[in-house]
């Protein structure tokens, strides 16, 4: 399932205010075996404006040199997943001994597994939980690492794997998360069934989809704000916010700065910028049309 790719002309939204995030004014640190570029106040870098967007807390662009990696660390009451742009991940918790990792197919879906290129790992934190994120391959893995506030404290700690076909996102936006369908009241069987609102993504406790794409050069891809194109015919939508949504447009630096997006006919993103998209609408369609020389790796992270 995708969002549909077009490359007609760019119709505006002028209602919604568009304000870029310069790649250069991320929050930085290079500590050698860790190259880390912060959209939001993280670690050792404060930014009172830049603390957080809707539900979405984190983004960080990372670079993890072969053979090393975070150890084993705790997290609550966060909704934390991985985007693998290049390279090999691995995620284990306290259970999971090294060695004894999932395929991330099948009945494997929900155990840690080496992530590629086109796979996303999910973490509900919850009432607590430990992980590590090692790179154990000979090369340096890439990869987003992105937080989102839950709609509820105290969870059931969860995992996720799964992996998002490269030929669906250069037709349009792909969905990877989407609301899980039972809402904040779920129960613990709603829980453990993990339904998403949107068939074939990941479920996550907030109000936030999370969508991307490859947009080839020359090519336009639409965002349908909410989700609203993925929504079933007798479906009420996707996400339960439906006005003064907020989405956050990433650029991925995958192509040594030669791919380039326009977002909605008027502000031009280079490789690491980003956007805060607001003051729009569920069913609003914001066009992202790749302006560079290489096909443009596109995160949406549309938020309450």
């Amino acid at each position: 399932m995708s969002a549909t790719a077009n490359g007609g002309s760019i119709p505006s939204l002028p209602h919604a205010k568009i304000t870029p995030r310069p790649s250069s004014q991320r929050g930085h640190a290079d500590h050698g075996w860790l190259n880390t570029y912060h959209t939001f106040s993280f670690a050792s870098y404060y930014s009172p404006e830049h603390s957080s967007f809707g539900s979405l807390r984190v983004l960080n662009e990372d670079r993890v040199a072969a053979g090393t990696g975070f150890p084993t660390h705790n997290h609550r009451d966060a909704e934390i997943f991985s985007y693998i742009l290049s390279g090999e991940l691995t995620h284990r918790d306290s259970t999971m001994k090294k060695g004894a990792e999932g395929t991330g197919q099948g009945t494997d879906k929900d155990k840690f597994y080496r992530m590629k290129r086109g796979d996303v790992q999910f973490t509900t934190g919850g009432r607590g939980i430990a992980h590590s994120e090692q790179n154990e391959s000979g090369e340096g893995v890439h990869f987003l690492q992105i937080w989102a506030t839950p709609w509820k404290r105290g969870l059931t700690p969860r995992y996720h794997t799964q992996t998002f076909s490269e030929s669906e996102k250069r037709k349009g936006f792909v969905p990877i998360l989407s609301p899980l369908a039972a809402g904040p009241g779920a129960s613990e069987k709603d829980e453990a069934a993990a339904v998403p609102r949107v068939e074939d993504t990941i479920p996550i406790h907030a109000d936030l989809v999370m969508a991307a794409g490859l947009i080839g050069k020359g090519k336009t891809f639409t965002w349908s704000v909410g989700g609203k194109s993925f929504a079933g015919p007798e479906e009420e939508g996707v996400v339960s916010k439906a006005e003064g949504r907020r989405v956050y447009v990433h650029l991925a630096m995958t192509n040594g700065g030669t791919a380039k997006v326009k977002l909605d006919g008027r502000d031009v993103l280079s490789e690491g910028d980003g956007a805060y998209v607001e003051r729009v609408n569920v069913g609003d369609d914001l066009q992202v049309e790749s302006v560079g020389e290489a096909e443009a790796e596109v995160v949406i992270l549309d938020s309450d």
